[in-house]
């Protein structure tokens, strides 16, 4: 077909078109009228005009013996226009418009092999069409299924009406995912090919436009869920209401006890969760230092590990781990000056009179060094509830070196 030939037809068409939308315009009263009824009302439509309404296959007659009522398509045309959700049909037959998007692909790429520019634009903006098409069918159902949530299954009395409106809806979802989970982005990919336009088209848009899709299909599955959860919580209220209505009818004497000041207040009443008192140890205050004290001395002392015993007897430990045992014992002895210090209720006392009155087989000056080194280690907070005076002098006239002859320990 040459250019002149196809601009000839689009004129054509809209011609034909303009004519058609014309006669339902000067129609409208009596078509919405059949559109409310059961026939279209022909007292108000001449014989040339009933005439041209059915060639125009705007009305039809199903049987010469009944009467004349409007095209299926008007029909959902009008209810599609004013959202009737009573007679809205889904319609996302994908399966067809994706045969028809493949033929109008290789056409696209014939016109643009031979050099046929105007015919490939042609191509290209059906394409168009069919992909729009496509996204208002599924953009329509989707609205469709928020107007019956938010009229038919939101206004519904009945648990039983409820329950199939959910039905209904979710298996309009499912429809609708069936029909989603036909596009096939790689059959896409290849059957565009290197192809600029039709890959921004068919790929990239489309992607986006079904990923929208899709988002909004979780939302409304996710506000079903919620209604109908909402509902059965109404539901048990009302119920819960109207046996408490009827036990009145039976019983009019009956008078509602205090349960405030009962002991044993009934399981239906009693619906508060148990509150968990936080409680923590206060060391500034003197009964609770009193109370750790206790505590601390109640605690077991770890029990120390034998030697390994081998056939011939004691077995000799490596040289590195007398050394770490070394090490530990120290540090424990150490720990428990610092408890003797806790024990004697804050008073000051001196490392090395501890080592004396211990008998400790420390050397003196490791014994200082390790005093200091755990009070350095300690945390701040428990470091602040003690307080560490060193006993020191100054080595010579001539030098600024500070010796440290004892270690005080307190309680801040």
């Amino acid at each position: 077909m040459s250019g002149g030939d196809a601009q000839a037809l689009e004129s054509r068409l809209v011609t034909t078109g303009v004519e058609r939308l014309a006669l339902l315009g000067k129609h409208a009263e009596a078509l919405m009228a059949g559109y409310a009824r059961d026939e279209v009302p022909l007292e108000g439509l001449s014989t040339t005009a009933l005439n041209r309404l059915l060639a125009a296959r705007i009305l039809w007659r199903p049987d010469e013996q009944g009467g004349v009522k409007l095209a299926p398509k008007v029909r959902e045309l009008i209810a599609e226009m004013l959202a009737d959700e009573t007679r809205r049909h889904v319609n996302a037959d994908v399966a067809e418009t994706l045969e028809l998007m493949r033929g109008l692909v290789q056409s696209y790429r014939e016109a643009r092999d031979a050099g046929e520019y105007w015919r490939q634009e042609q191509q290209l903006l059906r394409l168009r069409q069919e992909v729009d098409d496509l996204n208002g069918r599924f953009a329509d159902a989707i609205d469709s299924l928020w107007r019956r949530l938010n009229g038919d299954f939101g206004f519904v009395s009945r648990l039983a009406d409820k329950i199939r409106e959910n039905a209904r809806a979710q298996k309009q979802i499912v429809r609708l995912l069936d029909g989603l989970a036909l596009i096939d982005f790689d059959e896409l990919i290849a059957l565009v090919g290197s192809d600029g336009a039709l890959r921004k088209l068919l790929v990239s848009q489309l992607q986006q436009q079904l990923t929208q899709h899709f988002t909004s299909l979780r939302e409304v599955q996710r506000r079903l869920i919620e209604l109908m959860a909402r509902f059965r919580q109404q539901q048990s209220r009302s119920r819960l209401v109207a046996g408490m209505v009827g036990f009145l009818r039976e019983h009019p004497d009956f008078v509602p006890g205090n349960y405030a000041r009962r002991s044993e207040v009934p399981g239906l009443v009693n619906r508060a969760a148990p509150l968990s008192a936080a409680g923590a140890a206060a060391l500034d205050q003197d009964p609770d230092v009193r109370t750790l004290t206790e505590l601390l001395h109640q605690l077991p002392r770890p029990a120390s590990r034998p030697e390994p015993v081998t056939a011939a007897g004691v077995a000799q430990a490596p040289e590195e781990t007398l050394v770490a045992a070394r090490q530990q014992a120290l540090k424990e002895d150490v720990e428990a000056y610092y408890l003797a210090v806790v024990d004697r209720g804050g008073e000051p006392l001196s490392a090395l009179a501890y080592l004396a009155a211990g008998e400790l087989a420390w050397g003196e000056e490791l014994w200082l060094f390790q005093v200091i080194a755990e009070y350095r280690g300690l945390p701040r907070a428990e470091q602040r509830a003690f307080r560490l005076d060193q006993e020191e002098s100054q080595a010579g006239p001539y030098n600024q070196l500070r010796l440290i002859h004892d270690v005080l320990l307190r309680l801040a």
